[in-house]
């Protein structure tokens, strides 16, 4: 199932990612960027080791992580946070967990829906 993910995806739809980044404390400045660029994110697999990548014309984010290991990580906006990636019946699932008090968690869910189309939500 994994495999289904493999490649480059584009983002075709954003549906109010603006007011998560808010919830995340993402700042307007960061916010407004966010929403103009169109990333490609790619993903790599091998066994359990993981590449996802996140392409814009902007910066270039890496993500590269073990299924099931907890992992300090850095987010394309900058937090740091202590992530943990698992793959449950053909999702990715990720869950982020704050290391400093004033930071959010999040937990996101990545599929590949009906027509074929990379899907995540949080």
């Amino acid at each position: 199932m994994a495999d289904k993910f493999v490649g480059k995806w584009k983002l075709c739809d954003s549906t109010n990612f603006d007011e998560y980044l808010k919830q995340v404390g993402v700042g307007l400045l960061t916010r407004t960027a966010a929403k103009a660029i169109k990333p490609e994110l790619e993903f790599v697999v091998d066994g359990d080791k993981w590449k996802m990548t996140s392409t814009s014309a902007f910066t270039t984010w890496v993500c590269e992580f073990l299924l099931g290991e907890e992992k300090e990580q850095t987010t394309a906006d900058g937090r740091k946070l202590k992530c943990t990636f698992t793959f449950v019946d053909g999702k990715l699932i990720e869950e982020q967990k704050k290391i400093k008090d004033d930071d959010k968690e999040s937990h996101f869910e990545r599929y590949i829906d009906a027509d074929g189309k990379l899907v995540i939500t949080c």
